[in-house]
């Protein structure tokens, strides 16, 4: 065959059908095996991939007997293998584009045990991660998925399959929590409680955390080992053993705080667990407890590594401790843990655990169909398992995914960290 006249986009144009264009590159063993893939392909997975998707499109025609959510996660299915298909399409017409080319240019075509070295050597990183990846999209993106199609349904406890069909609604259920009273007054409050907790919360913690370094650090202080092990000691706690200690503590009625302290020094308790203002307080301090060790750990090994030749020279040129702390300890310790402070930030706005395992994120609150310490996360978990309004709750999960992740992103774009990697 004259190499000259050898045409890519006719082997392009072959592998329309996978393999074709192999063989037309007399790559004969691999356009085998991808034409037999190919129709291997088709044979197993039609039967299934029309069902998926005709279930994806209609949810179901006969109630009782079509269970919408078997269909919806079938449909799923069917565009998860969908995309490996397309994305296995696609490297074949690259893969017969590119053998065209260097055969057009005179390269000889590998020989049948160069081409398996050759493969083995390009495809082994693949295999590796293939079995991750694999978990990965069955165990995270299969769900997620799940979740977000949820969002756009009408699911919920009175409409639920397979006595009933689900229907698509659009965007009903996200204008349904700005439009309609209840939704609309229980997610403004939810969300504006959960900025201020993750804000509040964080900081003070990041805030006692910097400043217990700094003190501990400071060469005038003695003991510094054993100071440092007890300010680590709540860190090796486990946290819901220290929520449910501090859920005791707090109770109105035969709480310590209340018993031993408030009432015998001020005369008064005070209604930790019964009203919002006061169990929010509550949650705030216990979030700053459980904490700012780990934040204060990290600090201290940051702290250990600023040159002290640093200071000494920021002593000669007369600057004072502000001054040595703004210029030289903060700009270090900032630059060093920027993405895991960010991190902190986003774990608190999600941080179900100390509001469940405190009070179930009551107290209760008239109008609205939220306790009044319920985060968006923990709202979400009372209408998943307790209401069974999974398309609200779905459709709640999703804003506040796209708000973690947006914030994240910008403020991982803006850390100098993350700027020098890049």
């Amino acid at each position: 065959m004259n190499q000259e006249k050898h045409n890519p986009k006719v082997a392009s144009m072959l592998s329309i059908i996978p393999g074709l264009g192999q063989i037309y590159n007399r790559r004969f063993l691999k356009g085998t095996i991808f034409f037999l893939l190919f129709f291997a392909f088709i044979m197993t997975f039609y039967q299934f991939l029309n069902i998926g998707y005709w279930g994806l499109f209609t949810l179901g025609e006969v109630p009782r007997l079509d269970d919408s959510r078997v269909l919806l996660a079938q449909g799923i299915i069917s565009l998860i293998i969908t995309g490996f298909a397309l994305t296995f399409y696609v490297l074949n017409l690259m893969d017969a584009y590119k053998d065209a080319v260097k055969l057009q240019k005179g390269y000889r075509p590998n020989s049948l045990r160069e081409g398996f070295k050759d493969g083995w050597d390009k495809s082994f990183p693949y295999l590796l991660v293939g079995p991750g990846l694999f978990l990965l999209v069955f165990v995270v993106v299969f769900p997620l998925l799940f979740m977000v199609f949820l969002a756009f349904t009408d699911y919920n406890l009175y409409n639920s399959p397979p006595r009933n069909l689900l229907n698509w609604v659009g965007l009903d259920n996200f204008t349904s929590l700005l439009t309609v009273p209840i939704w609309r007054s229980t997610f403004l409050s939810v969300l504006s409680w959960t900025i201020i907790w993750t804000l509040v919360a964080t900081t003070l913690q990041i805030a006692l955390a910097l400043i217990l370094a700094i003190f501990v650090n400071d060469p005038r202080i003695k003991f510094k080992k054993i100071i440092r092990t007890v300010l680590i000691l709540p860190w090796a706690v486990p946290g819901f053993v220290t929520i449910l200690i501090f859920a005791a503590l707090f109770n109105n009625d035969f709480g310590a705080i209340n018993r031993d302290i408030l009432i015998p020094l001020f005369g008064q308790a005070i209604p930790w667990m019964t009203d919002p203002f006061w169990a929010k307080i509550a949650l705030i301090g216990i979030q700053v407890w459980l904490g700012f060790p780990f934040v204060f750990a990290i600090f201290t090994g940051i702290l250990q590594s600023i040159s002290k030749d640093w200071y000494e020279a920021a002593d000669m040129d007369g600057a004072s401790s502000w001054q040595k702390f703004r210029n030289i300890t903060f700009p270090h310790i900032m630059f060093a843990t920027a993405p895991l402070l960010i991190m902190q930030y986003a774990g608190n706005f999600n941080n179900f655990n100390i509001i469940y395992l405190f009070n179930q994120g009551g107290p209760a609150v008239r109008g609205q169909n939220a306790g009044g310490t319920d985060i968006l996360i923990s709202w979400v978990y009372n209408l998943t398992f307790e209401t069974q309004n999974y398309n609200m709750a779905a459709a709640i999960s999703i804003i506040i995914g796209l708000v973690i992740a947006t914030f994240a992103f910008y403020q991982f774009r803006r850390t100098r960290s993350f700027k020098e990697e890049m």
